[in-house]
C-alpha cells in the first residue's frame, strides 16, 4: 500500500495502518539512533518515545516529504534532547575542534581516498568509524549518519534536522575534516602494513 494512503488510514485511526509504516521504517530509524547515541539499549528506548510521538503527532506530517524523513527528524530530535540532557555543558556546536585544509597539511595527515559513506560498508573499518563519528559533537554527528550513513540527500537532511540545506553543507564538510583527521592513522599504520608485505 503506498505511504499516502497509510499515513491517511493512520490518521483516521487505524493502527494497524500506522504498524506497517512502522515495519517499514525501524530498522533504519534503530541504526541512526544507534549510531547517534552508541548504545543500543538508549536506541531501543529513543526508538520507542520517536514511534510514540509520531503517533501522538501524525496531524503535523505535513506530506511535503517522506514519512521517513519526517520520523529522522523526530528520532534525531529526540537523541539530541537526551545528550543534552546528559551533557549539559558541551562545547558549543561552532567549536568543534576540527582543523583546517592547512593545519591538516602541517600535521602531516596524509590523504586517503575512502569517504566515510564507503569506508561504514567495510568490515574492517566500521567500528573505527563508528567510534570517531560518536566523538562529534551531535549536530555534526547527525549530519554524517544522515547524508553518509544513511545516504539521504542534502535537501532531506536539512529537512530531517530543520536546518539550512547550506548549514548541511557546511556542517557535513567540518565533520569529514574531523573524521578524516581521526581516521589517517589508521590508513597511515595499514599502508605501511601493506609496504612491509611487499
Amino acid at each position: 500500500m503506498e505511504e499516502a494512503r497509510l499515513v491517511q488510514r493512520a490518521r483516521q485511526g487505524d493502527f494497524g495502518a500506522f504498524e506497517q509504516l512502522v515495519t517499514r521504517t525501524e530498522s533504519k530509524i534503530y541504526g541512526l539512533l544507534l549510531r547517534l547515541v552508541g548504545n543500543p539499549e538508549d536506541a531501543r528506548e529513543l526508538l520507542q518515545e520517536t514511534y510514540l510521538s509520531a503517533y501522538r503527532n501524525l496531524d503535523r506530517f505535513q506530506g511535503n516529504a517522506a514519512f521517513s524523513t519526517w520520523v529522522y527528524r523526530i528520532a534525531t530530535n529526540h537523541a539530541l534532547m537526551r545528550f543534552r540532557k546528559k551533557n549539559p555543558e558541551t562545547v558549543g556546536l561552532d567549536e568543534i575542534p576540527v582543523p583546517t585544509h592547512e593545519e591538516i597539511r602541517e600535521r602531516g595527515v596524509s590523504d586517503w581516498d575512502l569517504d566515510p559513506k564507503e569506508a561504514v560498508l567495510q568490515k574492517e573499518i566500521r567500528g573505527l568509524l563508528n567510534r570517531a563519528i560518536l566523538d562529534l559533537p551531535p549536530l555534526y554527528r547527525a549530519v554524517v549518519v544522515l547524508r553518509d550513513v544513511e545516504g539521504l540527500s542534502t535537501a532531506e537532511t536539512a529537512q530531517a534536522l530543520e536546518i539550512t540545506e547550506g548549514a548541511v553543507k557546511t556542517r557535513l564538510h567540518r565533520a569529514r575534516l574531523f573524521l578524516r583527521e581521526a581516521l589517517s592513522p589508521h590508513f597511515e599504520d595499514a599502508r605501511d602494513d601493506r609496504q612491509g608485505m611487499r
